[in-house]
């Protein structure tokens, strides 16, 4: 959770004419929480935040009953990069560790990334290092409240479906899920048709081991009116120019 003399310094440097990635930099605060803070959505820490909002972002949606509050296209995406490279770890406290995997050759996913944690819950993003990856992470006790598909084991080893209100969050707009989805476990390639003189042309690929992640990219397709298939056992691909043109309108290749 951040502090009051962290909320005071991001106010601090930014009436010293410091720009809001500036300030991040220097503070280690997501630019997301700080355009926030900026606008006066800053927590009060008296039990109740500041601003104009009506409600407390820094209490879990689920508990106080307020799912309204919930910035459905910032979660939605977050759920697609959780199911693909995601996973929660919990501490001797309770505190529970959001943990999403980012390749290191996209540094900007892990922009985004960051940005949709720190709007769903507005506490401290952090980032470790790993070979090839990157470990975007943020701790919570209502994390787990967020994402209730957290269980022992492997997500391929076990029943992974959305709850209903989960469900309800991706039915009023699936593109954000898909597009979470293909930035953790997706890719965008150009394909070469062997034997033909027909240009490369685009196409999407999803890979993941959980049938029923693939079952849940695969409806988010369909509801948009995109065409998949499967490739092999664990790969679906978009390869009709109409259905590409669709997911290039809101992914396109990552960066």
């Amino acid at each position: 959770m951040y502090s009051p003399d962290e909320v005071a310094l991001v106010k601090k440097l930014w009436g010293e004419g410091l720009n809001k990635s500036e300030i991040s930099r220097a503070t280690g605060v997501s630019r997301s929480t700080i355009r926030e803070w900026l606008l006066g959505n800053a927590p009060d820490f008296e039990g109740h935040r500041a601003g104009t909002l009506g409600y407390t972002r820094y209490a879990c949606p689920l508990c106080t009953d307020q799912l309204e509050s919930v910035p459905r296209e910032a979660y939605v995406y977050l759920l697609g990069l959780y199911l693909g490279d995601g996973c929660l770890s919990v501490s001797k406290k309770g505190v529970y560790r959001l943990r999403i995997a980012c390749c290191d050759a996209y540094p900007q996913l892990m922009d985004w990334c960051e940005e949709a944690m720190s709007a769903v819950l507005p506490v401290k993003v952090g980032r470790v290092h790993n070979v090839g990856c990157t470990e975007v992470h943020s701790d919570s006790k209502h994390w787990v409240c967020l994402f209730p598909q957290h269980g022992p084991g492997r997500k391929h080893d076990r029943k992974i479906e959305l709850a209903p209100w989960q469900q309800e969050l991706v039915n009023a707009d699936p593109r954000p899920l898909i597009r979470g989805l293909i930035h953790s476990d997706g890719t965008r390639v150009l394909n070469h048709a062997v034997g033909t003189d027909y240009p490369p042309y685009p196409r999407y690929h999803f890979t993941n081991a959980s049938a029923d992640i693939r079952e849940i990219f695969g409806h988010a397709c369909d509801a948009i009116g995109v065409e998949w298939r499967y490739n092999n056992s664990r790969n679906l691909s978009v390869a009709k120019r109409a259905s590409v043109a669709i997911l290039d309108s809101f992914i396109g290749p990552k960066t």
